[in-house]
């Protein structure tokens, strides 16, 4: 994975003089492009990496930093150690534990207590408490898919119910919202979809290597779009479920009414996936406005109750 071998640069780079991208390249079996993003990256993160051409010429970490190996703090080094143990929780291979064994090493003695403290300060589980179990064995296959630029075939569910079959470039897992996802160039629809794991099944990697492909990363961040598209209505709910609700509001939205509710200035926007989360929360809710989400809620609960009388 890519922080292993950021990781893994930096430490040659400590221990080397000078070592030039093709050397890199060689040793992290990657091309001397993805080597020049890696220096681009370490740079970005503060570690000063430059380049001298010519004869004998390659990367190094300037002077100052080779002569004090301290380059990361206390801080970071407690950043680094808890996100890699925290994707090791869910992603599991070699490259992870060696990632952190290689981390430890650059711990000295006498901060050794002081950051595992502090990297145990967060913990975080990217693990479901229960569900699809493939979701596991799957995260495994399409880290291997990556790594190795490997097709994938899968069947795909939409979320109406149609599953057709596909076969996708794999570029990016993606965890959003505490559901998987991965980044793929579909060869059905030529083009790249956004892949929910939970949605994927039979999914198996093809002997059949591909060349990747500039990548679009995707959109992921609709802050500004639902802004736009979301309204004001006012739901008043039971005490029982204020938490179910902070995760789409926050408290200051919330006035009581009584002892046991809340009135509550909720966002919505009027299609299947909202009104599926205000009919979560049962008869624990009530919306109170506007009128026609009122009625066309009540509709929905009248179609319902006809399937049961049947």
């Amino acid at each position: 994975m890519k922080i292993d071998r950021l990781v893994s640069i930096i430490m040659i780079l400590l221990e080397k003089e000078r070592i030039g991208a093709q050397e890199l390249a060689d040793i992290f079996e990657v091309s001397p492009r993805t080597i020049y993003r890696d220096i681009d990256t370490i740079n970005m993160a503060g570690i000063p990496v430059r380049s001298t051409s010519g004869v004998g010429g390659g990367f190094e970490i300037m002077k100052k930093y080779k002569i004090d190996k301290k380059v990361f703090s206390t801080a970071d080094l407690s950043a680094i150690l808890m996100g890699l143990s925290s994707l090791s929780n869910m992603i599991r291979g070699d490259e992870l534990v060696n990632a952190l064994a290689k981390v430890k090493s650059f711990i000295p003695a006498d901060r050794a207590k002081d950051i595992e403290l502090k990297a145990n300060q967060v913990y975080i589980d990217l693990s479901p408490w229960m569900g699809n179990g493939n979701i596991q064995p799957f995260l495994e296959i399409i880290k291997t898919a990556l790594q190795e630029n490997r097709l994938l075939s899968f069947e795909y569910t939409d979320r109406y119910g149609n599953k057709t079959a596909r076969t996708a470039e794999p570029y990016q897992l993606v965890l959003k919202s505490s559901h998987w996802y991965w980044q793929g160039y579909c060869l059905k629809r030529n083009d790249y979809r956004l892949f929910k794991l939970s949605r994927t099944s039979n999914l198996q990697i093809q002997e059949e290597a591909f060349t990747p492909r500039d990548y679009q990363k995707p959109t992921l961040d609709f802050t500004y779009i639902l802004a736009i598209m979301q309204t004001k209505i006012k739901i008043r709910i039971h005490k029982s479920v204020i938490d179910r609700v902070l995760d789409f509001c926050a408290y200051e939205h919330f006035s009581p009414d009584g002892n046991e509710h809340y009135i509550v200035s909720f966002p919505f926007i009027e299609n299947e996936y909202y009104y599926n989360i205000l009919f979560s929360f049962g008869d624990k809710c009530e919306c109170l406005e506007p009128l026609y989400i009122r009625s066309e809620m009540k509709r929905r609960i009248h179609d319902m109750a006809t399937i049961y009388e049947s």
